[in-house]
């Protein structure tokens, strides 16, 4: 019969590659996992590892095995969550990953109605940007992602995930309210201005640069950084011009002008858990309450509910 956990340390290995990013992540010495995959071979009957230079490597034997050790350990995590349904209270620890603007504008709502409605449950959040976020969940490091989608950029749906829509956030030309650029009426208006921008080689950065071309010219980008409150406050002072998301400023009036973009686009912000682990109550209830608090932004901006997505697309 194969362990469970062992299983568990062969999917690991898989997915960060060495022992002792397995052990680091586990709490495990490198060696108390060699030794455990060790015993998973004499389980199994047939070698799991190979050495390569310093390191280790999964035999085509070990990917098979693999495989299957998802597929349990799926299933294990329903059975989890419907033990935990059972329960009268939400209770235990969510560890989420989000990035910048949700973070600021929806979580803080979100965690006040957890607060009130489920005071044992414990929330865990760390920032980070929705690619490496989604890694941290295949690697049950976190337990639900905050991720983002811009128009033209859609997301991979992995077929192990369970995606919900959360609300459509409709993205603008911010200028400033006095200079040059103060009084221009569209993207072709500030062909000329200077720029803050994403990053190269991120989705929001190639959707910004690609609606720069559509209107006839390449952005002129000054400063270029993630951090969507620099990018308010840099325009709000009078420095540059930048494509921003209405939650950027959810919940206060902006020191700024906003002109509307052709078609209206939007990102679609939606979250994301492992499909075994969708049925938590814990998740249901950070769902509903991330929910609820897009609601009430939404009175006060462009920004829609979203509906369930369903399954992978």
């Amino acid at each position: 019969m194969l362990d469970v956990h062992r299983l568990r340390l062969l999917r690991e290995l898989h997915r960060r590659g060495t022992l002792a990013a397995v052990a680091a992540a586990l709490g495990y010495s490198p060696s108390a996992v060699s030794q455990q995959l060790s015993q998973l071979e004499a389980e199994a009957g047939v070698p799991l590892l190979e050495k390569v230079g310093r390191g280790v490597a999964l035999t085509a034997a070990a990917r098979v095995l693999v495989g299957h050790a998802d597929a349990v350990l799926a299933q294990l995590e329903r059975a989890e969550a419907d033990l935990a349904a059972l329960h009268d209270d939400v209770t235990g620890t969510l560890r989420v990953a989000s990035f910048q603007s949700v973070l600021f504008v929806l979580v803080p709502a979100a965690l006040t109605r957890l607060a009130r409605s489920h005071p044992a449950l414990r929330v865990e959040i760390g920032q980070h940007e929705p690619g490496p976020a989604f890694s941290l969940l295949a690697a049950h490091d976190v337990d639900l992602v905050l991720g983002e989608e811009y128009p033209g950029y859609p997301q991979p749906r992995a077929a192990d995930a369970d995606d919900e829509d959360l609300v459509l956030d409709e993205l603008r030309l911010a200028v400033p309210r006095e200079g040059p650029w103060s009084g221009v009426r569209s993207l072709a208006d500030v062909a000329g201005a200077p720029w803050v921008v994403e990053p190269r080689g991120t989705e929001p950065g190639a959707w910004g640069v690609a609606e720069c071309r559509r209107a006839g010219f390449e952005p002129d980008a000054r400063i270029s950084s993630p951090d969507v409150l620099l990018h308010v406050r840099l325009v709000e002072t009078g420095h540059v011009v930048a494509l921003l998301p209405d939650l950027a400023w959810a919940g206060r009036r902006p020191a700024l002008r906003l002109v509307d973009l052709p078609g209206h686009p939007a990102r679609r912000l939606f979250t994301r858990v492992r499909r075994g682990a969708a049925g938590r109550p814990a998740v249901q209830a950070f769902r509903r309450a991330l929910r609820e608090a897009a609601a009430e932004v939404g009175a006060g901006v462009a920004v829609t509910p979203g509906r369930r997505a369903a399954g992978p697309r």
